[in-house]
Order: C-alpha cells, then structure tokens, then sequence
C-alpha cells in the first residue's frame, strides 16, 4: 500500500496535472542548440517522473517543465538529459524507491523527488545546500520551511502545490447554504444534503482524505506565533502527534458513521477517476482535490456549474493544505556546478514566471504572481495571505503526508481512532530513536 501510494504522490510533480503522464512514454526530440562534438558540449542530467516532451504536446504540465530547461540549454549551452521512471521497467518499485536508489547510488546529477526523499536523502547528507543561489533569495517562507533539513535547504519546487475543496456552489445556493468555515458549519451543510436526497454529500477516494485532518490538527500551529518551538517539541517527543491529529481523526469518523463519506466505495477509487464523474455530474456537492484540477479539462476545468475551490474547515476558518516536491543536486554529483548553474535559470524569476503562466500555478517565489482563473481565487487569497498548514514538512522527523494517508487509510478500513493514534505514537517512538 505505501508503495502504491507514492506512485500517487511521484504523479503530482511539476503540476498535479500531470496525474496521467506516469504510464506515458515519449520519444526525445533533440534539442534546439547548435552541434558540438559529443566530447565537448556539457551533460546535466536529471532524474524526474516524466520524459522530455515534445513540441507539440498538449500536456501543459509537462511542457511547462520543459521550457525552463531548454531556457538553461540556450543560456548555458549545455544538454540536460532526461533520466525517467517511465523508460525503464522499474516493476513493482515505486518512483520513490528508485529515487532513493539512484540517489543513495550517485547515478544523476539533479533530482525532482517527492518530500520523504527529500528528508531521507538529506538526513543521509547525500543532497547539497541550495541556500546560497540567488535564486533561493527569492522564495517564499513556506518553501523554504518545508525543504529544510538541519538547516539546509535542500529542494526548490517550480510551483506550491495547495489542496482544497472543490464545490458545487450552484447546489449551495439551492439548499440557502453558505460555504463552510468550521468543522461544524460543514457538519450543518452535509446534514442538509443528506436529508434532500444527496445519497453521499462528500465525493472521496483512497489518498486524499487525510487533507481533512492535516486542516484541523495544524491549523493553529502552522498560523500561531509558536510554530518552531511547537515543531522542535514534536521532534524532541515532548510533545505527541497523535495529540495533533485526534481531533481531526474523530471529525473524520464523524463524517463517516454520518454517511456524509462513503469509506467502503472510497477504498476502491483511485483519485478523480473514482469520485469526479459524480461530482461533475452533479450527483455530489464536494470533492477534495489540487490546485491544478481546476484548469485541466481531464479533471474539473469545465463543469457546467459555478465551481468554487475553499480551504478545508478548521477552527481558524477556511484553510488551504500544502504539500511540497521540490528539485535537488546531488552532494557529490559529477556535474555539480553545472547543475547548480541549471539550477539558477530554472528558478529564476524569469522561468518561474513561464512556468507559473503556462500551468496557472502559485510559484515558489514571492516575486512571481499569475492571475489565476475564478473559481480558485478564494484558495489564492488564503495562501496568499499566509494562511495554510504544511502537509510536508522535511524539519519534522516523522514523515507526515504518506504515514498519515496509510492510517486514514487504517480507519477507513475500520480501526478505530484510538488504534489510529496508538500508530502514530509508534511511529513518533521509531523516528526518535
């Protein structure tokens, strides 16, 4: 299952529309830059989820990624060489597991990994300190706090990935229903659905229910004064996780004993494919999804209704949930200033801002701002203002994004809370250790 579970998290890299791309193979055009002799022209190469694209390909996620490389290409007249989870027959391993082979192994130059590589490898030193490129300057606290590890930052992402609700307001307006801040305004709102006849109010799958916790257990610690001591109080085990995330255990059981979520029929559906059609059709009200759902057509970019995106309910309000992948250069890579130098054109302002305005995402650089479409201003503000919890955080000891998904997991499956928590203390007691 843990396995499977980061196949999902490797798909949301460089744009969580590029869940479909994983299974996909492309041949590799050749680059645009004049000919050198094989012997003389510079070799960056790179690890990442995907191949290279091609010119035309309608994959604007893929293609985003792509123009910032072949703007370092140009600049630096060098060839940054594709090495990917699709063109080799990897089996039952997971893109994490090769990530962290090939890492471990010195095998590539730069790495596109998912947050619990980032913490591994960096924990094993085998990642270098990116905080004296210029390019670092410019990101926002939120990058940098969840990429560090003993004081190093160690991955840059290309966009802030941010999961919220996705609504009907057309079917919020039919029942006089105002979209929910608190835990207890979205019980009142699911309630009412209920008993109009909507069979399952909440559309879920097997990954994403985990949002709902994160929202309710870091809500005050993410937006208090406190959050580095509360966050060091964690990893010296002073304090406990499962204190953290019981509340937002017991809501979750809450709305499943209500029937507000269908457990049983979310254990069988993989994200989106499983829920979307109902909630597209309008047979479900709310559905929980990223940021990049809302601009494809694949997922939810055209419902023929007034789709809003909000934060997750929490006791502070509305609040959006972060998670975070980032780009890293091995620390003893053999190209290693090359892959730096790719390193501060890729994250420049200047190919941020590409790569922001063609996949219509929030950057990692506080200088880069993109209008984004209607339905995910309410989300934009939020972040934009500050207001979010981190689901990844690489200064926490105890992975957070795929240790809670599996016991989410657990409690779909029946467990109950208290098992739940006694899992998380276990877990708190390995990672002290």
């Amino acid at each position: 299952m843990k396995s499977n579970m980061r196949k999902l998290t490797a798909m949301t890299m460089t744009g969580m529309m590029a869940i479909m791309t994983v299974s996909c193979k492309t041949e590799k055009p050749e680059v645009n830059l004049a000919d050198n002799a094989g012997d003389e022209q510079k070799i960056v190469e790179i690890f990442t989820p995907m191949e290279r694209s091609n010119p035309d390909a309608k994959n604007v996620a893929r293609t985003a990624f792509d123009k910032t490389v072949i703007m370092a290409e140009e600049e630096l007249e060098i060839r940054i060489e594709y090495n990917t989870y699709t063109s080799e027959n990897y089996q039952e391993k997971s893109f994490d597991d090769v990530a962290l082979d090939r890492i471990r192994n010195d095998m590539d130059d730069l790495y596109l990994i998912n947050p619990d590589v980032i913490k591994k490898t960096a924990e094993e030193g085998k990642l270098t300190d990116l905080s004296g490129l210029d390019c670092a300057k410019n990101i926002r606290d939120v990058v940098r706090m969840a990429n560090t590890v003993d004081g190093k930052l160690v991955g840059i992402p290309q966009e802030v990935v941010v999961y919220g609700l996705f609504v009907n307001k057309d079917m919020f307006d039919e029942y006089k229903l105002r979209l929910p801040n608190t835990p207890e305004e979205f019980l009142e709102c699911c309630r009412v659905f209920k008993e109009n006849g909507i069979e399952t109010p909440i559309g879920a799958n097997r990954w994403w229910l985990e949002t709902f916790v994160f929202a309710q257990a870091y809500a005050e610690l993410y937006n208090g004064d406190n959050t580095e001591a509360e966050i060091e109080a964690l990893n010296t085990g002073k304090s406990k996780y499962s204190d953290y995330m019981r509340p937002g255990f017991e809501y979750l059981k809450k709305l499943i004993d209500l029937g507000y979520v269908d457990a049983k029929t979310a254990l069988t559906y993989e994200a989106i494919e499983g829920e979307g059609a109902d909630f597209m059709a309008q047979k479900t009200p709310i559905v929980m999804a990223y940021w990049g759902a809302a601009n494809t057509d694949t997922a939810y970019g055209k419902p023929n209704f007034d789709l809003q995106v909000i934060g997750f309910p929490s006791s502070l309000g509305q609040m959006p949930v972060i998670s975070m992948t980032g780009i890293a250069v091995l620390e003893n890579a053999e190209h290693k200033k090359d892959a730096m130098d790719v390193l501060e054109i890729i994250l420049s302002d200047e190919a941020l801002q590409t790569y922001a305005e063609t996949n219509k995402v929030i950057s990692p650089s506080k200088n880069v701002e993109v209008e984004c479409i209607p339905a995910l201003k309410p989300l934009n503000s939020l972040v934009n203002d500050g207001t979010y919890v981190l689901a990844t955080n690489a200064g926490m000891k105890m992975e957070q994004w795929g240790n809670t998904c599996l016991i989410v997991r657990k409690l779909m499956e029946g467990a109950s809370v208290d098992e739940c928590m006694a899992e998380f203390d276990r877990l708190q007691e390995e990672s002290l250790k």
